[in-house]
């Protein structure tokens, strides 16, 4: 439910219709942990009024109050309501999981970076008017060291080093220059 299309304009209802999407966010089932935040919490699934009021008088007849029976019955409970909760656990960890793999092999080519390689850096600075077609890659730098958790450590040219994320680098191929394809079309021409 979208309390925004619901509303409207005016935001002063808001308060109003946040109840009801609440008790839908809390009653919808929920892909990553495969059943619904009120389940986890309560142990059951929600029911209407009627249905409960139904349930609750056919309940009524078939009780026998015997203490231990309800203690063994509360006790069951107990049990599926915390394995229905390590298996929501379990699912939402599978859920991240493929959700990590699948993210992870979208990822553009390969990102093994090792010392001395050189490296061409995004340039993620704002530019008002850029050029339509300048590249946005600077470099090339020169790898001084590859951090565990992606970071990478740069050399410029000038021998400053330079600590950015592995997310913002890519392989530097190594051709010719412009000057020597130049010289290269001049030949052909020639």
């Amino acid at each position: 439910m979208n309390i925004q299309r619901s509303v409207g304009g005016n935001k002063n209802e808001w308060s109003e219709k946040l109840d009801d999407a609440l008790w839908a966010f809390r009653t919808t089932f929920k892909t990553p942990i495969g059943t619904t935040p009120y389940r986890l919490l309560y142990g059951k699934n929600f029911h209407l009024s009627v249905e409960i009021e139904h349930k609750a008088f056919w309940a009524l007849k078939i009780c026998n109050f015997q203490l231990a029976e309800l203690r063994t019955n509360q006790l069951m409970q107990l049990n599926a309501l915390e394995e229905l909760r390590n298996k929501a656990c379990t699912s939402s960890l599978i859920y991240k999981y493929k959700t990590k793999k699948w993210h992870d092999m979208r990822l553009k080519g390969h990102k093994d970076f090792h010392k001395g390689q050189k490296v061409l850096l995004f340039n993620s600075r704002l530019k008002l008017f850029p050029g339509k077609l300048q590249t946005r890659w600077d470099g090339p730098f020169v790898v001084k060291q590859v951090f565990p958790r992606g970071a990478i450590e740069l050399l410029s040219r000038d021998d400053t080093p330079l600590r950015v994320n592995g997310h913002r680098v890519k392989h530097y191929e190594e051709g010719m220059s412009i000057e020597e394809k130049e010289g290269e079309i001049v030949k052909y021409t020639s």
